[in-house]
């Protein structure tokens, strides 16, 4: 998401910082620039004519025209607007009931991935140490209820149905009374969407919700639909007055005008972002983190976050100390690539590192996950020895390598270039980590030990 967005306002900001002087002339055309990037971005008219006009305020005033680098303080007034427009620092947390069961209602359209993204915020629910139930309230569509029973036992969590020929009111009413015998703390309720909005879908809502009263009442929205889906937002805001907003489908959105939008048209946060096709891509919205990404700048709090879940933390340990001397072999060149893989795309890891965004050739740079196949059969082709010092891998013993795993002399080479880099981004990641320990106020983060 926000691709194209983030090469253009990086190329138009860029011109910027590489100036000692900035004149009026010069912010009124990168604002021009600006404001072409978000509209092509296809973000609301208004929100864009409120952005811009706060940035241009701020870029003519002394902090930027008496400053001896005011490039990069247009850079920090960009950033800190793009948070401001998103939202605020940090998550938007989810509203728990301390005292008794809390209720969850996931609303949206159908298409929008409704039941898939309600399955994967059940998991992360269960994974922080709740006891989530799933409530199969769309009784319309076909195999529905069969969609999220399968969901629902792909990630360990049970499902509440009762039929399609029972009103969802009435299921609504029969879950509660069913968590409350089974110990159940968390109850997420899947309602029924439709292709457009209509009166019955939302008379039928509004009872569901008046029924369950719930802590949280999340919309639903497909980021690939724009200007839509913002529409879509405001009426279910106006029925439901929505507690905040998932964008699903962000993985197949280069413009990110949805993300960009929400927030100022119905005033609602938007709370998680919904990556992948996995059950594990659900992403925690952060304003901050995602306005350094479109800057180019990086998100190394993500990284670490992402790392200390898929990596164990005893083998980050033991990883860390080979590399400090320098004993990182074979061996554990393939251990850090299947654990780099739970971490997601690694493509998109290399997006969250600072300065990569401004390098357009690493940006660039896509990886093919299926080559994993073909670099276990390398590696398990070579001797122990060979993995152990891949400097003693000659010619001969390429040949022999490439032989032993069915594939080329040539994909060895590639692999063992790979290794190579890979020795080199893990050094940087340290000395990344380093710091990130020496600053203060990152609620312990700086202390944990990168898993390189």
């Amino acid at each position: 998401m926000f691709e194209n967005l983030s090469d253009k306002l990086q190329s138009t900001l860029q011109k910027l910082k590489g100036k000692g002087k900035l004149s009026e002339k010069d912010i009124d055309l990168a604002m021009k620039e600006v404001k072409m990037s978000l509209l092509e971005a296809d973000v609301n008219y208004k929100v864009v004519k409120t952005f811009v006009n706060n940035v241009k305020e701020r870029a003519l005033g002394s902090e930027v025209m008496e400053s001896l680098t005011p490039g990069q303080q247009v850079v920090k007034i960009v950033h800190d607007e793009l948070v401001k427009t998103m939202g605020q620092q940090g998550e938007s947390k989810l509203k728990f009931n301390p005292n008794d069961i809390t209720y969850f209602m996931m609303c949206g359209l159908q298409g929008a991935g409704k039941t898939t993204a309600t399955g994967k915020l059940a998991r992360k629910l269960k994974k922080d140490g709740k006891k989530p139930l799933l409530v199969a309230c769309d009784i319309y569509r076909p195999a529905a209820i069969k969609q999220l029973e399968v969901v629902g036992e792909s990630v360990g969590v049970p499902v509440f149905q009762m039929g399609d020929k029972t009103s969802p009111v009435t299921i609504a009413k029969e879950a509660t009374k069913y968590a409350m015998k089974h110990g159940i703390d968390v109850v997420i309720i899947d309602t029924a969407g439709r292709l457009h909005i209509d009166e019955s879908l939302m008379d039928e809502l509004v009872q569901i919700k008046q029924t369950v009263k719930p802590e949280e009442i999340l919309l639903l929205l497909d980021a690939m639909t724009g200007q839509d889906a913002v529409k879509v937002a405001e009426t279910f805001n106006q029925y439901l007055d929505i507690t905040g907003v998932i964008l699903t489908k962000v993985d197949g959105d280069a413009r990110g005008g949805a993300a960009l939008s929400i927030r100022n048209v119905v005033e609602k946060p938007i709370k998680f972002l919904s990556v992948g096709e996995k059950m594990d891509q659900l992403e925690i919205f952060y304003p901050d983190r995602m306005a350094s990404r479109i800057l180019g700048m990086g998100d190394v709090l993500s990284i670490i976050e992402k790392a200390q879940d898929a990596f164990d933390e005893k083998q980050a340990i033991e990883m860390q100390k080979k590399l400090k001397k320098q004993d990182f072999n074979l061996d554990d060149f393939l251990q850090q690539l299947q654990q780099m893989k739970n971490m997601g795309p690694l493509e998109d890891l290399l997006g969250m590192i600072p300065g990569i965004g401004q390098n357009k050739k690493l940006k660039d740079l896509k990886i093919n996950e299926k080559e994993l196949v073909f670099t276990e059969a390398i590696i398990q082709s070579m001797t122990k020895k060979e993995r152990a010092n891949p400097n003693i891998i000659n010619g001969s013993r390429r040949k022999r390598i490439a032989a032993g795993s069915g594939t080329s002399v040539q994909r060895v080479n590639q692999l063992l270039k790979q290794y190579d880099d890979m020795k080199k981004m893990m050094k940087k990641f340290s000395a990344m980590e380093k710091t990130m320990g020496k600053k203060k106020g990152l609620g312990g983060m700086g202390r944990f030990k990168m898993p390189f």
